[in-house]
């Protein structure tokens, strides 16, 4: 049977600016978007140089590691202007083809965030060995590394938050959705979490914006460290930037499926129970379970 589509038709209402307003992007300077696949690029050539021989080239050497590193560090940075100046140039509408200030300023952040990398490393590695000491069924420290889907989250998120202090605009929430998408783990880049953190097992966790973590916190999969409704201005429109995610202090262990909501506090050393429901603050040391009753 033939085809009487009016494809001309179709493409007119497509083109048409009234549906377009928020749905098209065009900056001025014709800049393109950033590219994912170079980013998930990028997030590769940064585990290989944080965690080398497990990722990438695995005949990596001790003979061999400095030259090795430092043909990936440029690489990475490299990757990581182009990366910056395209998000930065996202939500740029100045009237010019060729932005030099935007450009210069890629090359310092780009700079900046690698001169980051050996602290990232730190982290990380205190992060590792959380996941070994918090679970039993890990037999080596390097299985956390290698096949931890917690450890890959933190990774993604330890990246991005030095990228979100660093004021590099939308590659940082590329990354955490890069890294959501693989591990279902949703971590906010502008989260502020503490040293030796684990997630365990993983699948479902959601990390707010606001959101504080202290050291030494452990989470179990489903859990929600979420916000309330949250106030409008005088245009209906949401307001931005208000802490509206929990604080978790240190030594806090959260099993699965609790849901945390609004700006409360969990005092040092809590134990929150699974399949629980929390919009006040718990005292430090409190344990807070959910009891089923007897049939």
């Amino acid at each position: 049977m033939g085809s009487n589509i009016n494809f001309h038709k179709v493409v007119d209402q497509l083109c048409d600016q009234s549906m377009n307003s928020e749905l098209y992007h065009l900056p001025w300077h014709k800049m393109e978007v950033p590219s994912i696949p170079e980013i998930q690029k990028l997030i590769e050539l940064l585990r290989e140089i944080i965690f080398p021989g497990y990722f990438g080239d695995t005949k990596i050497r001790p003979e061999t590691l400095h030259e090795v590193l430092s043909a990936r560090v440029q690489s990475a940075y490299l990757l990581l202007i182009e990366q910056i100046y395209r998000g930065s140039c996202f939500y740029c509408y100045k009237p010019s083809h060729q932005c030099v200030e935007c450009e210069e300023r890629s090359h310092q952040l780009a700079a900046l965030f690698m001169e980051k990398l050996p602290s990232v490393k730190h982290k990380l590695a205190l992060d590792v060995l959380a996941a070994y000491n918090g679970d039993p069924s890990i037999p080596h420290i390097s299985e956390a590394v290698f096949c931890n889907p917690g450890i890959t989250a933190i990774t993604c998120y330890r990246i991005a938050y030095e990228l979100v202090v660093l004021k590099v605009p939308l590659i940082p929430r590329i990354i955490s959705e890069i890294a959501h998408s693989i591990t279902g783990i949703d971590i906010n880049p502008e989260a502020v979490i503490g040293e030796k953190f684990f997630i365990d097992h993983g699948t479902g966790v959601v990390i707010g914006q606001t959101a504080i973590i202290g050291n030494n916190v452990k989470i179990y999969q489903g859990v929600t460290l979420g916000a309330k409704s949250f106030p409008v201005d005088s245009s209906g429109n949401p307001v931005k930037d208000m802490p509206r995610h929990p604080i978790i202090e240190d030594n806090v262990i959260i099993y699965s499926n609790a849901t945390i909501l609004g700006r409360v506090t969990i005092g040092k050393g809590a134990v929150i129970g699974g399949n629980v429901w929390i919009i006040d603050d718990v005292p430090p040391g409190t344990r807070v379970n959910l009891k089923m009753p007897h049939p």
